[in-house]
């Protein structure tokens, strides 16, 4: 105990010492000699606040504490920290419990905080007054924020018994942290009060000031004194050239002719702006030695303080009201000034919307975007103090501050994707500090710290209302969080944007802004927006936004259109009924086998809008958009039948609102038959390839500077320099696919699996040039002038990227980065390729492209040798395509793509490997060829087999595509199709249309299918069904299409698997319209409306048929001939020939046909043959022409000859 008492004075001496060495260095003044009594006095100050909690545990002096200065907590204190000195640890444990759970308390420490409070930044020159508050002491300044400030504090030495304090945030670029002062401060020496008035202050109240205001001119108005009520209060608004505040003076008990009565008085005078501080709504003040002023561009007067004015608070016993004469004193019926452009101006009715003004007292609750101002009051409303200037606010700005909000509007539904409701303030409301928080402020995203000069201009120039600001804040937070940081750094992609170095994050919104809000010149005006009545600002009016765009990730975007191209996966809808009833199991699998959907961006609720950085693949040579969350295939045209050529493109930021996002679905799938196309057991396999195609036209192309990349590029030396390229003309290119490269002997003993690349052949353009200062030196002279120039290029590894910018008839720069090396381009032969490949090529040399290698396009106009180049596409005649020649079996053709269906492989089983069991499928396009001097397009199959498989982007339905070097087939029935090769190349030419509208078909004559020309495809014509040629009905196995009587297949072998059996039927109908005849054969559901049954009626007759499972009737005459796979019932028989020889089916009719057979030069025409005809009692002998074969798309009705009734006698 003893030991413990001698300690104590021990303590307590060792602190008084580091108190007093603290004191006499950073608090005494420093033109004077040490003063005991200031030493004392600082500590009996100390000593009085620890004395007050009343906890002191015996001690005098708070050992536990020490002295910190200025310096030190800006150069130590790393870390948000508060002190309470005149708290006990249960106070402060009851405090910090405010900030949980959501937050962390301010952690505390013990330090003393002695320091003068000022308005000064410095010196003591008053332009250097802001209305900014600091905490000085001999070592340095600090900002701080204070409550309730008296005046009569400002110059005073004080001990801060309660306060945090903020290290500087990231965003903050002074690097200054700043305190929060929670109490009011103790001074250290008895402050002194100024004794009021000897007389009372003559005053003018605001009835009487605002009509000597109107009423200048006859009356010589001088400095007056006004008293009144603050009903008003404005913003702190600092321009370049000066600071200002307004407030208003109302009467301090008005009458109701009084009510509206208030004087507006603007304080711009620097000494004074940090009366904005002290002044509290509500309370009465004066004002002293006020001045009439004209504002400049403003055709009206106000109040305006001096340098020699005074703000104190009204005491009615130290004021007189002031008497004046005159009769301006007299009641008027003027209003103050009005803005009539704002009254004038016509909005359109039920658009637009007023909001409404209002005081608020809230607690922000978290913080939404702190550059952009926008915070969440009391856990419902939103804040958005993006139209004031709240620089100093935002430091203090965190979970836990309470702020009572002055004149502020209230906007309800702006739309833009904001569904709470929004306060916003603007320059006539002030935003007063009611409480600090006790939370440590959260780490900050790079995302909350960058682009608050950005949203500024988004204000305060381009002058966004607030729904289209919250929008554009919106928008930007996604697309930095698409692309930063790791394609771009946050703050060079939100900084602030002017015409040398444009903002990316502003050039991406520009188009929808510009729409939305075009660039204006006005600029806002603050005067304007505070003294006017009736109010007009930004927000006093606005309009609920649709919102315009939205721009996700291309992970999201990929990932929705998956979702919805397989929730609108729908086989019973793929294949809808009857059609899907009559196809077995294969025909059925394969037809499900592939879809695709293209959702536009007005397909998405709210629409989307496409960015992000273009890329080129070295892994599968095609383009790609790449963000943060990945990367989105694409396939781009420069604009309609115009290829990307332009490899510098690689590496710009694109932005576009017109695009396709295409989702084909690739399905496997052992549905037995069409009952159970409803269960999703029997898909084996699914998977989606998405991608979107545009044009580059379309879209916004940025380019990127190198600086801008997140990982940017080392600086260039002079090594980094150097390089060497040479020009050569592209003639053809090759198909991307995988191939065989031998390798050198003894390199590896790993077998070479095949290797993604493409080979391109051209000629060399002149000789290597070399990279001088200003460009590509002369080109090196060749060492043989006679050599031929062609070359075979080959692309492997990670060069095939620039595969979709290779075109032929384009001209391109081959550079090679690096010191120069003899003959680089000059390597004859090579090791990867043997000399017959060259020599069909017609090649003496090829060369490997190396990966650090680059490509440039090059214009034709700058080579003036090159100026006749023709870039047209190749093609084929259309005889020559269509014909018997096989000797050049290599067409090319450019055609639009009808259908893109899934086919059995057309290699023979023998060809497939030994062991693989999964059957091989092709991909089979049926194409429009382009022709023009055609009125119809012919058209051919082309089938897609591996190694070119998957086929390349945009073969879909609707689309153009120029296809260059297939190879040509003739089968056996005569028909000519196509087959993709190594040497194809295809290259789209236009998108398939968003919305399709399927044009009628022609209705001709069936003569005009005999005619030398190229005729209709697909065509309709009124004809007359002259007989039935033959009818067939029969029921097979779905799986392999045997004939099963009474339901049961009866292949010879291993039974089917699956038991089910469906109906299929064909019927051959001998038509003739009046100029030629024609056999029309009609399959499944087609044979019922031949027939002229209903679907009650037809399916009777089918049950008929299940039995014997297969009837065959042929008529060669005035008899029929039977022909069936069981002894068949004579009624049957005998109704199924009354049924076709009767009106019923020999009937007029409506008939939708295509050609049984595609048109093709193979086969001649048959030449026209005699035939004999009665006519009464004379025989003629005349030529008739060949009958046509089509077959039926559609038979409908005749609108001269009704439906006849069926043959059974129960109606459908």
């Amino acid at each position: 105990m003893a030991a413990c008492g001698a300690q104590a004075p021990s303590s307590e001496q060792a602190w008084l010492e580091a108190a007093q060495t603290f004191i006499q260095e950073s608090l005494c003044p420093t033109d004077k000699e040490l003063n005991v009594q200031f030493t004392q006095s600082v500590i009996d100050c100390v000593k009085t606040v620890w004395l007050s909690q009343g906890k002191y545990q015996g001690f005098t002096l708070p050992l536990s504490y020490s002295f910190v200065s200025v310096q030190n907590l800006r150069t130590h204190q790393r870390l948000p920290c508060c002190s309470h000195l005149s708290w006990s640890s249960s106070a402060y444990q009851t405090w910090a419990q405010k900030a949980r759970p959501n937050g962390v308390p301010l952690p505390r420490e013990r330090l003393l905080l002695v320091g003068t409070l000022t308005d000064l930044s410095g010196d003591l020159e008053q332009g250097s007054r802001n209305g900014s508050l600091y905490v000085k002491d001999n070592t340095g300044m600090l900002g701080c924020e204070l409550i309730d400030l008296d005046l009569s504090w400002l110059g005073h030495l004080f001990l801060f018994p309660s306060w945090s304090y903020l290290p500087p945030a990231r965003w903050n670029s002074s690097g200054e942290g700043h305190l929060e002062l929670w109490e009011a401060p103790v001074p250290v020496f008895p402050l002194t009060v100024s004794p009021g008035p000897l007389t009372p202050l003559p005053v003018l109240y605001p009835e009487i000031a605002s009509r000597l205001l109107r009423h200048r001119s006859k009356f010589r108005v001088e400095q007056q004194n006004l008293a009144g009520k603050l009903i008003q209060l404005s913003a702190l608004v600092k321009s370049k050239k000066k600071a200002y505040f307004i407030l208003s003076l109302g009467e301090l008990s008005p009458t109701i002719s009084q009510a509206i009565s208030h004087v507006s008085i603007i304080v711009q005078i620097p000494a004074q702006l940090v009366w904005h501080r002290a002044l509290c709504p509500g309370k009465a003040y004066v004002l002293t030695q006020l001045r009439v002023s004209r504002i400049r561009g403003h055709h009206y007067c106000v109040w305006m303080t001096s340098p020699s004015s005074h703000l104190m608070l009204l005491e009615p016993e130290c004021v007189q009201e002031l008497e004046l004469e005159g009769p301006f004193l007299e009641a008027d019926s003027k209003s103050l000034p009005t803005s009539s452009n704002f009254q004038d101006k016509k909005e359109p009715k039920g658009l637009m919307r007023d909001s409404r003004l209002l005081h608020y007292t809230g607690t922000v609750t978290g913080v939404l975007n702190e550059p952009a101002g926008l915070y969440e009051l009391d856990g419902q409303l939103g804040l958005c103090l993006a139209y004031q200037q709240f620089h100093d606010l935002r430091r203090v700005m965190r979970p836990g501050v309470c702020l009572e909000l002055q004149d502020v509007h209230l906007l309800q539904s702006v739309g833009g994707g904001t569904t709470r409701p929004v306060l916003a303030s603007c320059l006539r409301g002030a935003i007063l500090l009611r409480g600090f928080s006790c939370q440590k402020p959260g780490t900050q995203s790079s995302l909350q710290t960058h682009g608050a000069s950005l949203y500024e201009q988004l204000v305060w120039e381009r002058q966004l209302s607030l729904p289209l600001y919250l929008w554009a804040v919106k928008a930007l937070e996604e697309l930095a969080c698409k692309l930063c940081p790791h394609l771009l750094r946050h703050h060079q992609f939100l900084q602030h944007s002017s015409p040398r170095n444009p903002s990316l994050g502003l050039q991406l919104l520009a188009p929808t802004l510009d729409a939305l809000a075009p660039p204006s010149r006005s600029i806002r005006n603050a005067h304007k927006e505070i003294l006017e009545e009736p109010h007009h600002c930004p927000l006093q009016k606005y309009a609920q936004l649709q919102t315009p765009y939205s721009f996700p990730t291309l992970a999201t975007l990929a990932e929705e259109g998956r979702h919805r191209a397989w929730a609108s996966f729908d086989p019973k809808v793929l294949l809808p009924l009857p059609e899907a009833a009559y196809l077995p199991c294969c025909q059925l699998n394969h037809r499900l086998a592939w879809s695709w959907i293209c959702l536009p961006p007005a397909a998405f609720h709210p629409p989307q809008a496409l960015v992000g950085v273009l890329v080129a693949s070295s892994h599968k040579g095609c383009l790609q958009l790449r963000d943060r969350s990945g990367s989105l295939s694409c396939l781009l045209l420069a604009k309609h039948s115009q290829p990307l050529t332009d490899p510098q493109l690689i590496g710009c930021l694109v932005r576009t609102e017109k695009f396709q996002l295409v989702v084909e679905r690739d399905v496997r799938s052992n549905f037995p038959s069409w009952k159970e196309l409803g269960m999703t057991g029997f898909i084996q396999k699914q998977q989606a390839r998405v991608y979107v195609q545009f044009f580059l036209a379309d879209a916004l192309i940025l380019p990127v500077p190198r600086s801008f990349h997140h990982s940017s590029a080392p600086p260039q030396t002079e090594s980094t320099c150097l390089g060497q390229s040479r020009l050569f003309l592209l003639s053809h290119k090759e198909a991307l696919m995988k191939r065989n490269f031998c390798t050198s002997l003894g390199t590896t003993s790993e077998v070479p699996k095949p290797t993604l690349s493409f080979h391109v052949s051209g000629c060399w353009l002149g000789g290597t040039q070399k990279k001088e200062r200003i460009g590509w030196g002369p080109p090196e002279p060749l060492t043989d002038e006679n050599k031929d120039q062609k070359v075979l290029l080959i692309f492997l590894g990670s060069s095939v990227r620039w595969f979709e910018f290779l075109h032929p008839g384009e001209i391109y720069r081959l550079v090679a980065p690096g010191p120069a090396t003899p003959k680089l381009f000059e390597v004859e032969g090579s090791s990867c390729t043997s000399q017959r490949p060259l020599e069909l090529a017609g090649c003496v040399s090829c060369l490997t492209v190396q990966d650090e290698w680059t490509l440039e396009l090059e214009s034709a106009q700058d080579l003036p040798d090159m100026l006749g180049i023709h870039k047209a596409l190749s093609g084929s005649l259309l005889t020559d395509l269509l014909g018997a020649n096989v000797t050049d079996s290599l067409v090319s053709f450019s055609a639009e793509i009808l259908s893109r269906t899934v086919c059995e492989s057309l290699k023979p089983v023998c060809q497939m490997k030994p062991g693989n069991t999964e059957v091989r499928r092709c991909v089979k396009l049926t194409v429009a060829i382009g022709t023009a001097d055609s009125e119809f397009l012919p058209r051919l199959d082309i089938y897609i087999e591996d190694p070119h498989l998957p086929p390349p982007l945009g073969l879909l339905p609707g689309a153009r595509v120029h296809f260059n070097q297939l190879e040509k087939r003739i089968s056996r029935s005569h028909n000519v199709y196509c087959c993709f090769r190594s040497s194809t190349y295809v290259q789209v030419l236009s998108f398939p249309p968003e919305t399709t509208v399927s044009a009628p078909l022609p209705h001709i004559y069936l003569a005009e299918l005999q005619q030398g020309t190229w005729g209709p495809f697909q065509a309709t014509a009124s004809c007359h069904v002259i007989s039935v040629v033959s009818l067939q009905l029969l029921w097979v196995c779905a799986h392999c299409t045997s004939v099963c009587p009474q339901g049961r297949c009866i292949r010879q072998g291993p039974a089917c698997s699956i038991q089910t059996s469906i109906s299929q039927a064909s019927i051959r109908l001998l038509v003739e319209d009046g100029t030629a005849e024609a056999m029309v054969t009609c399959r499944n559901y087609h044979v019922a409306a031949a027939l002229g049954l209903c679907p009650n009626e037809w399916t009777s007759l089918l049950e008929f048929i299940r039995k014997p499972g297969r009837v065959v009737l042929k008529f060669t005459g005035p008899g029929a001939q039977l022909e069936s796979s069981a002894k068949i019932e004579e009624p049957l028989i005998l109704y199924l020939h009354t049924l076709c020889t009767s009106p019923s089916v020999l009937r007029p009719v409506v008939l939708s046909f295509e050609l049984e057979r595609k048109p093709s030069n193979i086969t001649p025409l048959e030449p026209p043959r005699l035939q004999r005809f009665q006519c009464g009692e004379l025989p003629l002998l005349t030529r008739v022409n060949p009958r046509l074969r089509l077959a039926c798309l559609c038979i409908q009705e005749s609108s001269e000859h009704p439906n006849s009734q069926g043959a059974f006698a129960s109606s459908c």
